[in-house]
């Protein structure tokens, strides 16, 4: 009888746990599905003077948990309605409509981060349990984190930082350095053949040095197999290679073509200067002149150097005659960096290996 009875009782226990679960499951499937759930949270937004995209960004995605109710501008001449929704400009009536409306959150949209500008909502509604959330627009800043990090026990955003923190730069230094002494041992004979073919190709040294930024824009040598007569260029300037360059020698043009000169540059690897994946280094002097001409080109810089990279996979190789041609490299560049992960690491060098050594605008 006592067993029969803890029977039914772990039974009932069974179907009332079922339930729950089944209606939590169907209550998420709803939100997947992008209709508002019955206890949509009201929502309160503030915009600052230069806050109307972001403002337009929110409404155009606000569904899910929260619905807006009304929007505060404190700017505005008078009231009225913005998208549908009631728009004041007092905060005094901001503070009653949000009481008597129960609305239990508040976001400030793009608003400048000046203690005097906050600390007045966050006075107004001290005595309510109303959340105050401060939505920075950042889009336009090419490296921002919208996390908050923790220095020195302050809350803090990354406008512009490096985005590998230590805890993912070691994991990426130790593949580097097994990846490029693999690589150096699985082809010194090639390597060695292709140094005798340079050597008898023209008179000059096997190996091309060529001061290069690296991380944080510390500069290093970085090593290629030379391809060129040896010539002296005028002070601070580089030509880039062109097409039919006479300065190109016949074994030059096949290790351009097929990236084979670039073989040399696992020994940067080897030395910390460069990663086997990364934004190509670009000559000092051609840095300089970019810089201006192309936003947030030396963000590339954050990060260390790579043999390949996004940009290259993707086709953006060979001449930049055109600033065009490198604000769309540093596009992709930045792209990379946004969303590095280990894995795209391994597509970029994946991809490499099957499409990257031959490039037409390689020469």
């Amino acid at each position: 009888m006592f067993a029969a009875m803890l029977n039914l009782t772990y039974f009932v226990l069974a179907v009332i746990g079922a339930s729950l679960v089944a209606k939590s499951a169907l209550s998420h499937v709803a939100r997947l599905g992008g209709r508002a759930p019955r206890d949509s949270l009201p929502v309160a937004i503030a915009v600052g003077p230069a806050s109307a995209a972001l403002l337009e960004h929110v409404l155009a995605s606000a569904s899910g948990p929260f619905s807006p109710e009304l929007v505060f501008d404190e700017h505005a001449q008078e009231t009225g309605n913005v998208a549908g929704l009631p728009l004041v400009h007092s905060l005094e009536t901001l503070g009653a409509l949000v009481r008597r409306s129960g609305i239990r959150a508040l976001w400030l949209l793009g608003y400048p981060m000046r203690q005097p500008s906050i600390e007045h909502y966050v006075r107004e509604f001290r005595h309510d349990f109303v959340n105050i959330r401060l939505m920075p627009d950042l889009r336009d800043f090419a490296l921002a984190k919208p996390a908050f990090v923790n220095v020195h026990g302050l809350p803090a955003i990354n406008l512009v930082a490096s985005p590998l923190t230590p805890g993912v730069e070691w994991p990426k230094r130790l593949f580097d350095c097994l990846f490029a002494a693999f690589v150096l041992l699985s082809i010194s004979p090639l390597l060695v053949m292709i140094a005798i073919a340079v050597r008898f190709s023209s008179p000059g040294p096997i190996l091309f040095r060529q001061m290069r930024k690296g991380v944080d824009g510390r500069e290093f040598a970085i090593y290629k197999f030379r391809t060129m007569h040896q010539h002296v260029e005028e002070a601070g300037r580089v030509t880039q290679a062109r097409r039919g360059d006479k300065r190109i020698t016949r074994v030059g043009a096949f290790l351009r073509k097929t990236s084979l000169d670039e073989l040399p540059q696992f020994f940067n690897v080897l030395k910390g200067q460069m990663s086997v994946v990364g934004p190509r280094p670009h000559a000092v002097e051609h840095d300089e002149l970019y810089k201006d001409l192309v936003d947030d080109y030396m963000y590339r810089y954050r990060i260390k150097p790579g043999i390949t990279g996004w940009a290259q996979i993707n086709g953006l190789r060979g001449e930049t005659d055109r600033v065009e041609k490198m604000a769309a490299r540093v596009m992709f560049d930045l792209y990379y960096i946004q969303n590095w992960s280990f894995w795209l690491d391994i597509k970029i060098i994946g991809m490499t290996l099957f499409k990257g050594f031959i490039a037409k605008a390689a020469y």
